[in-house]
Formats: C-alpha cells, sequence, structure tokens
C-alpha cells in the first residue's frame, strides 16, 4: 500500500519479552487510540505489511503489542524502529485546524518575515504542548568558491500552538509561523 495512504500512528521501540511481543510508542492524540483497530500496519516508506494484532494492552507509558506471525524475540527483533500504521481511509477526517502528524512531516516552514526554516522532520508531545521539529536544508552553496559543502542542519523545535503556528496548507506543504528566527 502506498505511503500516502497510510497515516502512523505510532513507533515500534523495542521487543518484549521472548514470545515476539512489541513495545510501540503511539502517536496518538488518545493513548489507546490504536486499540480501535483490529490489524495494524508494520512498516516503512513503502514497505508495509498488514498484521492482525491478537492483544495489545498498555504497560507504563507504551503499548505492548503481541502481533500474529510475530512469535519470538528474533521476529519481534527485526521489528525495532519500524512504524506502526493504519490505512487513511479507516480513519474519520480531522476536525479544521487539526491533523495527522504523519501529514506534517516534509512541510516547509516560513515565518512572517520570509525566512525559511527548513521542513518539518518529528512530531511530538512535551507534556504542555505539542512541538515541531524543523530541520534546515542540508547542502550549502559555498558563495567565495562555490564549493558545496555538507553541513550539520540546524535544528529548530517549534510549540505547536495556534500564537506561534498561523497556517498550515498541507496541499502545498507549507507551513507560516510567527517565529523568531535568532532562536
Amino acid at each position: 500500500m502506498a505511503n500516502d495512504a497510510m497515516v502512523v500512528m505510532g513507533r515500534v521501540v523495542a521487543p518484549y519479552g521472548v514470545f515476539g511481543w512489541l513495545k510501540v510508542i503511539p502517536d496518538t492524540e488518545a493513548f489507546d487510540g490504536l486499540f480501535d483497530y483490529d490489524s495494524w500496519w508494520l512498516g516503512k516508506g513503502n514497505d508495509w505489511r498488514e498484521l492482525e494484532v491478537e492483544t495489545a494492552k498498555i504497560h507504563n507509558d507504551v503499548i505492548l503489542v503481541k502481533l500474529v506471525g510475530i512469535n519470538d524475540r528474533d521476529a519481534a527483533f527485526a521489528c525495532k524502529g519500524k512504524q506502526i500504521a493504519v490505512p487513511r481511509k479507516l480513519l474519520p477526517e480531522p476536525d479544521e485546524n487539526e491533523y495527522y502528524w504523519s501529514d506534517l512531516i516534509g512541510v516547509r516552514v516560513k515565518n512572517l518575515q520570509g525566512v525559511d526554516f527548513g521542513t518539518i522532520t518529528d512530531v511530538f508531545e512535551t507534556g504542555a504542548n505539542d512541538v515541531i521539529a524543523v530541520q534546515q536544508d542540508q547542502v550549502k552553496q559555498d558563495a567565495t568558491e562555490g564549493d558545496v559543502k555538507k553541513e550539520k542542519p540546524q535544528e529548530r523545535l517549534l510549540p505547536f500552538i495556534a500564537s506561534v503556528v498561523l497556517e498550515v496548507d498541507l496541499k502545498a506543504k507549507t507551513m507560516l509561523v510567527d517565529w523568531d528566527p535568532e532562536f
């Protein structure tokens, strides 16, 4: 299934035990939001496979899940770093000014003064509010010699709140923010 047809809802962080259980950190508004679905898609990029949920439960700050077909620690370890997704067609449409986090990845961010901050690489919750991680493009042209140099890209963390995020256009993949470029 194509990546744009999937909405990432979490990620596998580690195996749990020896019988194929997985530790999943959900990226859902409700911690147990994934429990609404009988099967989850496991993968990354354009490589996804559907797996039936045998059982899932909340354990401390993660979800423990046993997926049909993942029956030992080696199979579970092979899933580490993969994402958990659900087909977009099964999800409700987000309300106005609400977004699925996975839809924000890759959106280009500019401020009111036209400064291009780069693209969103991650969205995460901090407790107080959600935060977007924005990374500048990596390749810069050296004006004096014309050489292309690789630099460590600057990353900005911006609060995902109405006073900072003024406009989001998912079709154009752009976001307008009220944020000082010196921050």
